[in-house]
């Protein structure tokens, strides 16, 4: 099959352009880009395409990049095709954000593609990777420890959105509806395309930084992957198929994650995202750590990579964590491990409590048995005296937010109250020593912003029975010789005795 038939069916198969398509096409000058133009300018009048080629110059390879833009601009007044050409100092911005010439390169390159496709009204952006590019790009992924969504390599369409780290890239802003990138040579090798150049006349412009081996995908293209076909000479086509099986895989894995992403996730804004902790653990171990990377990528959309250690680290934490633990994500963010959920937020954000809460300084006064309504409408406390009750009963209590308690300790009048200045707690298991709330509360890892309005069930003499839902005063444990019981349990909502 020739070349136009072959990248016309690839076009139809995967659905890239649509009849009355804009398309701006980003021509570099190369081979690849000028084939390409080429190809769908033969394709416009049988789609009635509106095409629109765009040249960045990166303010690299000085008078060589000057007859590159000179060289696309003279091409398109030759073709009748409008143009857009604009220069950035790549370099610079390189410097400015840390990050290797190649991918600043390219990031650039893709917020001005979508500038130009904006101010066109273009709903397709055209860029000429191949078939070899695919297969550098998915052996690049692979040394550098991707995961599916890398080992993909490059879709033949993508929205533009998907892109992270458009913002702050140059003045170039994201239109909405956000254009389609589309790839029509993904599936024909370089060679094809240069032979398709020299039989049609087309002189490509030669960019020697391509020899560069300095940069990382030419020691691929250059060293590497030569020496791979050594071992196998088809490696580049057995990359290309390994990609396709796993871009199918990723997609029903992705699914599996929006699924789950409704059924797990509680809470979620801009701040902070709370997982169902439970939810989440009941999750195959592929999803969990798919819920965690969709976490740090809403909170960061720049965020490109959020790498294996961190995310085994979280789920680690996730599984094994008590209340109070902290995994480290990139991008600033933190997994805090609460009570009954799981929190992807800033490393330093603190998770508002979990349950039943008084502003600080609150008493309420308790009746046993009694309904004892908490400030916030929200929670009540119910308090009760069990005619029966078993030691299987109180020792396989589920339920955080209830307590047994040996009846004959509950010393009236009863209080709940927040903590006070020089408090001490007697906790059960702790050989009836008393240190400081405030140092139990650390030992036990309450987080800090729920210490001050944390209830207290505190007995008439001053004990404190319960630091709700934590753990029971000495005092007040059953023990086998206890004759009565007391229950104590929040409720949501109002309920009558």
């Amino acid at each position: 099959m020739d070349l136009f038939s072959q990248v016309r069916d690839f076009i139809e198969g995967h659905r890239l352009l649509t009849v009355g398509d804009g398309v701006v096409v980003g021509v570099s000058g190369g081979p690849d880009s000028l084939c390409l133009l080429h190809l769908l300018r033969r394709l416009q009048e049988e789609h009635h395409l509106r095409l629109h080629v765009a040249h960045l110059h990166h303010g690299a390879r000085g008078e060589d990049a000057d007859a590159d833009a000179a060289f696309v601009a003279d091409l398109a007044r030759q073709w009748g095709l409008s143009v857009t050409l604009a220069k950035e100092d790549v370099p610079a911005i390189a410097r400015r954000h840390k990050l290797a010439f190649e991918e600043a390169a390219r990031r650039v390159r893709y917020a001005f593609l979508a500038h130009v496709a904006g101010q066109v009204g273009a709903s397709r952006i055209a860029v000429g990777h191949n078939a070899d590019d695919q297969a550098e790009t998915v052996l690049m992924h692979f040394l550098r420890g991707a995961g599916p969504a890398g080992l993909r390599g490059m879709r033949p369409a993508t929205s533009i959105a998907e892109y992270r780290l458009l913002e702050g890239m140059g003045d170039y802003s994201l239109p909405s509806p956000p254009p389609v990138l589309i790839r029509p040579l993904l599936g024909t090798p370089r060679a094809q395309i240069e032979q398709y150049c020299a039989e049609l006349g087309l002189q490509p412009r030669f960019d020697r930084s391509n020899l560069d081996t300095t940069y990382f995908r030419n020691r691929l293209r250059h060293e590497l992957l030569p020496l791979l076909e050594t071992y196998n000479p088809n490696i580049r086509r057995r990359l290309l198929h390994m990609a396709e099986v796993i871009a199918a895989d990723y997609e029903l894995l992705t699914r599996m994650r929006d699924w789950a992403w409704g059924e797990v996730v509680r809470r979620e804004s801009d701040e902070a995202i709370v997982l169902d902790r439970a939810g989440w653990n009941a999750q195959p171990l592929s999803i969990q750590r798919a819920l965690i990377r969709e976490a740090a990528y809403r909170l960061r959309p720049w965020l490109r990579d959020v790498d294996f250690v961190h995310v085994e680290a979280a789920v680690r934490v996730g599984r094994e964590g008590t209340t109070g633990n902290r995994a480290t994500l990139p991008g600033g963010l933190a997994l805090i491990v609460g009570y009954d959920v799981l929190t992807v937020a800033d490393a330093d954000y603190e998770p508002p409590p979990e349950g039943p809460v008084l502003p600080s300084g609150t008493e309420l006064p308790v009746g046993l048995p009694g309904l004892t309504p908490l400030p916030d409408g929200k929670w009540h406390l119910e308090a009760s005296f069990l005619d029966t009750w078993t030691a299987a009963t109180v020792e396989g209590n589920p339920d955080r937010w209830t307590a047994y308690l040996d009846a004959a300790s509950v010393r009236e009048p009863l209080l709940l109250r927040t903590r006070r200045s020089g408090d001490r707690f007697r906790p059960q298991g702790m050989a009836g020593q008393a240190p400081r709330l405030t140092d139990w509360m650390i030992n036990a890892k309450i987080p800090r912003a729920w210490r001050d309005s944390l209830p207290l069930l505190v007995a008439g003499d001053g004990e404190i029975l319960w630091v709700c839902g934590w753990r029971v005063s000495e005092t007040a444990t059953i023990r086998p010789t206890t004759r009565q019981v007391a229950r104590f349990r929040f409720i949501r909502g109002r309920k009558e005795l």
